[in-house]
C-alpha cells in the first residue's frame, strides 16, 4: 500500500495518520511517496489564496524527495511524520525553523533543508506526481491512496478514524477498491479540519 502526499496538505496528513492508525491495529504495508501539490498546480489558474499555499509547499516536498533519494523510504516515513506534526498539529508554517527541527527530530543531516530552496529534486518530485497522476488520472490531488493495487484520490477525511472505526473506513477502502466499476464518492466537507 502506497499512500502519496504532500508534507503542506492537511488532507493528506490526516490520512497518513488514518493510515498509520490502520498499522497499528492490523499488519499492512505502508509506505509513502512524495506527489506534489505545488507540480500539480504549477500551470492551473488558482485562487490568490491557494496559488500562494502551493508556492509555499515546495520546499518541504523538495526536501522529502531529497530524504527519500540519500535515506530511503523510511527517512522519508520518519521525516513526514516531523514535518507533519510540525506544520498541521501545532499550526506551525514557519518552514524555515520546521524544516530543520523536523530534519533534526527524524536523524538526518541538517544540509538536507538546503533542497527546499533548489530545484535539483525537481524531477523526482515529477516522476513522482506523473506516477500518481498515471494511477488515477488527472482528477487528482492529495492524498492519493494504492490499495490492494487499486490507485484513488482519497480518501479525503477531515478528522482522524480510530480504532474500529479506523478499521472500518480502511475497509471500505478496500471494498470499493476492489470493485472496478467503482470510479466516485463525494461530499461536501465537515466545517474544520481536527488533526487530535
Amino acid at each position: 500500500m502506497t499512500a502519496y502526499v504532500d508534507p503542506s496538505c492537511p488532507f493528506a496528513w490526516i490520512t497518513s495518520r488514518w493510515l498509520m492508525e490502520v498499522g497499528r491495529l492490523r499488519p499492512i504495508d505502508l509506505r509513502f511517496d512524495v506527489m506534489s501539490l505545488a507540480v500539480l498546480n504549477e500551470d492551473r489558474e488558482l485562487e490568490p489564496w491557494y496559488r500562494a499555499f502551493n508556492d509555499r509547499a515546495w520546499g518541504p516536498a523538495r526536501v522529502c524527495v531529497a530524504a527519500a533519494v540519500h535515506h530511503g523510504p523510511a527517512a522519508l516515513a520518519r521525516l513526514y511524520r516531523a514535518l507533519g506534526r510540525r506544520i498541521h498539529d501545532e499550526g506551525d508554517k514557519d518552514f524555515g525553523t520546521v524544516v530543520p527541527a523536523a530534519l533534526a527530530e527524524a536523524g538526518l543531516p541538517a544540509d538536507l533543508a538546503d533542497a527546499a530552496h533548489r530545484s535539483d529534486f525537481d524531477p523526482q518530485m515529477r516522476a513522482g506526481t506523473t506516477k500518481a497522476r498515471h494511477l488515477v488520472g488527472e482528477e487528482l490531488g492529495t492524498p492519493t491512496v494504492v490499495v490492494d493495487g487499486v490507485a484513488f484520490f482519497g480518501p479525503v477525511l477531515t478528522s482522524i478514524p480510530r480504532g474500529e472505526e479506523a478499521l472500518r473506513v480502511f475497509d471500505g477502502a478496500r471494498l470499493l477498491a476492489g470493485c472496478r466499476a467503482f470510479s466516485e464518492l463525494k461530499r461536501a466537507r465537515a466545517e474544520g479540519l481536527s488533526f487530535a
